[in-house]
């Protein structure tokens, strides 16, 4: 994937590929004393992602009217030109690289005469460009009842089975019969094969027997190899309480395969020491990983 920059100036800073455009309409106060060039050792640089910020002294009174300061886009060539009042004390450069290493800044002053101060050199580097995810297509993975189980079924009502079983009427019920068992309950899936990014859905019990309460409200999306050592990967939150009711995570990316997943319901809506749900379902998520640390340059 080719490298793709988008350039955007605020406030009193102009952002283009020359400066003598700029220089005919920049409005000028004050006298035509000789500008006093930028010393290398008032700038200050900072590496941000995919940003280099400088930063300079505020000038004295009179030390010059504007500054320019050039630099050469490695990746495009093209020279770029910013240009800043007396008082302006910083700019942020958008969309650097630190595959790039030292970039080169020309810091140049002017009077109200457009006349240039010496020019001061200035070196300084980017941090790294965010890497950026996202997703390219999602499959349903076909659970069976056999590869589900929980760690709190109620016996009266609502088998684990019926997450699985296409029929939105049915649902799934754990232990709300004495004795109960506290919270965190679980679903939990042996895939018996190896997954890693995906996606998870549910849709809360359809009848109006239980409208809000006892739906999950916080639940821990958590992964294994074993069965036994579990990691959780994150929590989810803002779950909805309604019936019929219908959620779809955003993916998630473990960094590593697994074998084993729990949906780890810790809370619930109305506080219940249960939970009720529907329909169940897990997606095999593709992402696409573009790192412009790394992607080609042409």
């Amino acid at each position: 994937m080719k490298l793709k920059y988008i350039w955007i100036t605020t406030g009193l800073l102009a952002c283009i590929t020359g400066c003598d455009d700029k220089l005919e309409t920049y409005e000028t106060s004050g006298g035509a004393n000789a500008p006093t060039a930028i010393a290398s050792s008032s700038v200050d640089s900072e590496a941000l992602p995919g940003q280099i910020k400088l930063v300079w002294d505020a000038p004295a009174e009179n030390a010059y009217e504007y500054l320019q300061v050039k630099y050469r886009d490695p990746w495009t060539q093209e020279e770029i030109c910013e240009i800043a009042s007396k008082y302006t004390t910083e700019l942020t450069i958008d969309n650097t690289l630190a595959r790039f290493g030292d970039y080169s800044f020309y810091f140049q002053t002017f009077n109200v005469k457009n006349q240039g101060s010496e020019v001061t050199e200035i070196k300084a580097k980017s941090g790294a460009a965010p890497i950026t995810v996202q997703e390219k297509s999602r499959k349903e993975f076909a659970l069976s009842a056999s590869q589900l189980s929980t760690n709190a079924q109620e016996p009266s009502e609502g088998p684990i089975s019926n997450l699985v079983d296409g029929n939105v009427n049915n649902f799934f019920h754990t232990r709300w019969s004495s004795p109960q068992i506290d919270l965190p309950h679980y679903i939990q899936i042996d895939f018996k094969e190896a997954h890693e990014n995906f996606s998870v859905y549910y849709r809360t019990r359809g009848d109006d027997t239980w409208t809000t309460a006892a739906r999950p409200s916080s639940v821990e999306l958590q992964i294994s190899n074993d069965g036994e050592s579990w990691e959780t990967l994150t929590t989810l939150s803002g779950l909805p309480t309604g019936h019929g009711d219908e959620y779809t995570s955003e993916f998630v990316m473990p960094g590593k395969s697994f074998t084993y997943f729990r949906f780890n319901v810790i809370a619930t809506s109305s506080n219940t020491k249960y939970f009720n749900m529907a329909e169940f379902k897990f997606y095999d998520v593709e992402v696409e990983v573009y790192d412009p640390e790394t992607a080609p340059l042409d």
